[in-house]
């Protein structure tokens, strides 16, 4: 499925609404935390990480994910990433607004590495006391995160593309790089601030 420029709203454009459900899709290190933490102190809306409602301890799903991300979808205002196929289906059918991170796999790549290898050194506890495995697990874990980021990264246009018809009222926002980021945060973002 591919995902044409017509009907996307670029990083200048004023949006349409002022969304206070929001989600955010993007390859796994694109960047969608740190833009969600970034919209949360915009406008004073909660930022929900789906990686932390997912990983329980020692990596293992926490049983209580679908019904976590139920009830947050249930609410009036939030801002939770469009992953997680079981988390989809709740949240999709009541966001506002999906603002796509469209980086190319090169930049996610120099953005996933470097954290990774951080929070690895630093035995930085992530969820639920998990840290992020050791290196060499990258050739033996097809889960490993940076695989992942690389493996995975095509699939976010193609459920953005899905989105796209199933709610093509859904104004979708696609940022390609890290300044078109910093100019829709600065600019059309603005609009977003405090109900």
């Amino acid at each position: 499925m591919t995902v044409a420029g017509a009907g996307l709203l670029g990083p200048a454009d004023s949006l349409p609404c002022t969304p206070r459900r929001i989600l955010l899709a993007g390859a796994s290190g694109a960047g969608k935390t740190t833009l969600g933490q970034a919209l949360s102190a915009l406008t004073g809306i909660r930022y929900v990480g789906l990686d932390a409602l997912y990983h329980g301890p020692n990596w293992t799903q926490r049983p209580e994910f679908e019904a976590d991300v139920k009830a947050i979808a249930g609410t009036d205002a939030w801002i939770t990433e469009f992953g997680y196929g079981r988390a989809r289906p709740h949240v999709g059918p009541r966001a506002e607004l999906l603002v796509w991170l469209d980086l190319p796999r090169w930049r996610v790549m120099t953005q996933v590495v470097p954290r990774t290898v951080r929070r690895r050194l630093r035995r930085e506890e992530l969820w639920n006391g998990n840290v992020e495995q050791a290196f060499h697990t990258i050739f033996t874990d097809p889960e490993h995160i940076v695989r992942w980021a690389w493996t995975t990264h095509g699939k976010t246009a193609v459920r953005v593309g899905q989105m796209r018809v199933q709610r093509p009222e859904l104004p979708v926002v696609r940022l390609r790089s890290r300044r078109d980021v910093t100019t829709w945060l600065a600019g059309p973002a603005r609009t977003l601030g405090p109900a």
